[in-house]
């Protein structure tokens, strides 16, 4: 019996808004040099920060190399908000179907980067993804310092 789930992970970030989403939209493959556990990010198909475009992830998990392969389903400038459908990966080896979901809003006078995972598991007894919700948090975290650099 298949269980779906959502998760959701907040950051508090100093950088607008706008920046963080077009890190993540134009310049993926610089993310490599900014968190250390992404060793890269290359665009398979389409073009960067496009609707229907295809990006593939190899970064380190757990102390384990992994990658992932996503598709941009959805993009929304005003609410600085991306949505990836995972397509490959070793995410999907252990969930049968993953979404992510990156905005920035406001709230209570700061800025809130969120994650947003959209989640089917395939039975009860698999855990729910914190810990790659830990991961991603993480690098919202290195995007930010970076960002904020003088």
């Amino acid at each position: 019996m298949a269980v779906t789930g959502k998760l959701v992970g907040h950051v508090e970030i100093s950088a607008g808004p706008d920046v963080l989403h077009n890190l993540l939209r134009y310049k993926p493959h610089d993310i490599s040099s900014i968190s250390d556990c992404v060793h890269g990010c290359d665009l398979v198909s389409g073009q960067q920060g496009v609707v229907g475009s295809i990006i593939c992830w190899n970064y380190t998990h757990d102390g384990k190399k992994q990658f992932g392969k996503e598709i941009i389903e959805e993009i929304d400038e005003t609410n600085h908000k991306i949505v990836f459908k995972l397509i490959e990966g070793n995410v999907l080896e252990i969930y049968k179907a993953f979404k992510i979901t990156f905005h920035v809003e406001p709230k209570d006078g700061k800025q809130l980067a969120t994650w947003t995972f959209e989640f089917e598991k395939p039975h009860p007894s698999v855990p729910d993804p914190t810990s790659v919700m830990d991961l991603l948090c993480g690098i919202v975290k290195d995007m930010d310092v970076h960002a904020c650099k003088p």
